[in-house]
């Protein structure tokens, strides 16, 4: 299940990248502070959807006997597993809701992924900054 969604997630963050990379490289928009928010806005909805994947896979898991637990938690909620992998993904850390068994697996593979795919989504973001705002000197 951690591969899995793993890979569900890097492919939708590269897809996205892609539709981004797409819409905004390689054209001189008269607007660019506009087409910036939008890249950033954008971006933040994507990550979101990659922390609700990982979230739906700790509720589902956490329902399976012998796989594991969340700490903190009798029986997490769907919100519990979405605040869970917000948690790991930012590697903000654990709080009032901790993974417990094979679940840190799953937990400790979602910190590496959202570490590379935060760094990902800034360094796509300063290329475009760059590009965007290059003969600009500067947001306007």
């Amino acid at each position: 299940m951690t591969l899995a969604v793993t890979a569900l997630v890097v492919l939708m963050h590269y897809r996205g990248l892609e539709g981004l990379a797409r819409r905004y490289s390689g054209r001189r928009h008269p607007r660019h502070r506009s087409a910036m928010l939008v890249i950033i806005f954008a971006l933040l909805g994507l990550h979101v959807l990659e922390i609700a994947c990982y979230g739906v896979a700790y509720w589902g898991l956490d329902r399976l006997p012998g796989i594991g637990l969340a700490r903190g938690a009798v029986d997490i909620s769907l919100f519990d597993g979405v605040y869970l992998s917000a948690m790991a993904y930012s590697t903000v850390s654990f709080g009032d809701i901790s993974p417990d068994g094979a679940l840190r697996v799953m937990a400790g593979m979602e910190a590496i992924a959202g570490l590379m795919l935060i760094a990902w989504s800034a360094s796509f973001t300063y290329l475009e900054m760059a590009r965007l705002w290059q003969d600009r000197g500067g947001p306007e």
